[in-house]
């Protein structure tokens, strides 16, 4: 019997390649829906999305491994030409225009915090609110040091521009992720 480590393998413990590539396939649909969740911040070149939510809770719910490949899937997939980033958007230009730091740290953020899932932090609220936060970390880290280089803007300005309008909505995704995963968790069969 497999080893429940994370959500993904407490529900389907036994995974065939296939298994996997449809549980990839259902997070990168997922991911694309979340990323149309958009609204623009006036003046800034980075829109308020339901992707971050989707990291969180696909980071932690796949676990490390399937969570970070299924993220870059996501990536390969929107730069390709399939229009799953915010808005619709896709190609190369989103990764390494001014929301491709976002992106990347989304996707290090999917690995980081699945990671930690696969230890059970995303099984009591206690643990999970720290992993939220961490992942949001790293997102708006890699997210404001891409900002302040591809702009050539001051630090203030990437900052009140990049960060700042996104603190209430990441309050909310952080309180929503750390608050459902651990519900979950308590309909899942013990084994």
């Amino acid at each position: 019997m497999s080893q429940v480590n994370t959500l993904r393998t407490a529900v389907i413990p036994r995974t065939s390649a296939v298994t996997k590539l449809s549980l990839v396939l259902l997070g990168i649909i997922f991911l694309g829906v979340m990323a149309q969740i958009s609204f623009p911040i006036p003046g800034s070149p980075v829109p308020v999305t339901g992707q971050t939510l989707a990291v969180l809770l696909l980071g932690t719910a796949y676990g490390a491994s399937l969570g970070f490949t299924t993220f870059a899937f996501y990536l390969l997939m929107g730069i390709a030409g399939a229009p799953l980033f915010a808005s619709g958007s896709h190609g190369l230009a989103k990764v390494v225009g001014a929301t491709g730091g976002y992106l990347i740290g989304m996707l290090i953020a999917s690995l980081v915090i699945g990671a930690l899932a696969g230890r059970k932090w995303d099984q009591r609220i206690s643990t999970a609110i720290p992993t939220m936060i961490l992942g949001n970390a790293i997102i708006f880290s890699f997210g404001l040091f891409w900002l302040h280089h591809v702009s050539g803007q001051s630090w203030s300005w990437a900052i009140a521009k990049g960060f700042t309008p996104f603190l209430l909505g990441e309050f909310l995704k952080v309180a929503i992720a750390s608050t459902a995963l651990p519900m979950i968790w308590r309909l899942v069969p013990k084994r």
